[in-house]
């Protein structure tokens, strides 16, 4: 079997950054799958992006999957690691997926995760340690996020915090939760 890593973290707290530095330690072909939607009509965005494109070796092979990422990750040789940049991503790529549909494509997604015989580096954002937002989507987006990378943490090897500059290794230094049913959204 493989081993799954999740990187979490606040915005600009080095996420992207240290699953990189692993993907490198891991000693195998890299495949970096990138869940963005481009949009040249927003510079800084396309900035973010090509940032991101720079800082990556040049042997890295490359996927943009915003949509279908179970489906892309086992396109991807077994002997690989695949670098997964970001859950919070394609998550907002699936806001108007009903509850149902939705609790499908996790659950799937879960599964190709726990079955995988590949190295798999997931990063996530954490959204939720602000307050309730006041509009429904933004609620949906973040309860959704939340749900998946607790779920996903769950289930991985290694977890992840990035914080003040630090990586802080949560599967050593913390206790799981007890496993729980959670409403779909």
């Amino acid at each position: 079997m493989g081993q799954t890593i999740l990187v979490t973290g606040a915005v600009r707290s080095g996420k992207s950054e240290w699953a990189e530095h692993l993907a490198l330690q891991s000693q195998r072909p890299v495949t970096y799958i990138a869940t963005a939607v481009e949009d040249p009509d927003d510079p800084e965005w396309m900035a973010r992006i090509q940032h991101h494109r720079d800082r990556r070796p040049k042997n890295w092979g490359f996927m943009g999957e915003s949509v279908h990422l179970t489906e892309a990750m086992r396109r991807i040789p077994e002997d690989h690691c695949v670098l997964v940049d970001s859950l919070g991503l394609w998550v907002a790529n699936h806001l108007e997926t009903e509850p149902a549909p939705w609790h499908q494509l996790t659950t799937a997604f879960l599964e190709a995760i726990k079955n995988s015989p590949r190295m798999l580096i997931l990063v996530a954002e954490e959204t939720g340690w602000g307050l309730v937002p006041t509009y429904p989507l933004g609620r949906l987006f973040r309860d959704r996020l939340g749900r998946l990378i607790r779920e996903v943490g769950l289930v991985s090897d290694q977890v992840y915090l990035l914080v003040g500059g630090h990586a802080l290794d949560i599967k050593t230094l913390g206790h799981p939760l007890p496993p729980v049913k959670m409403p779909l959204s």
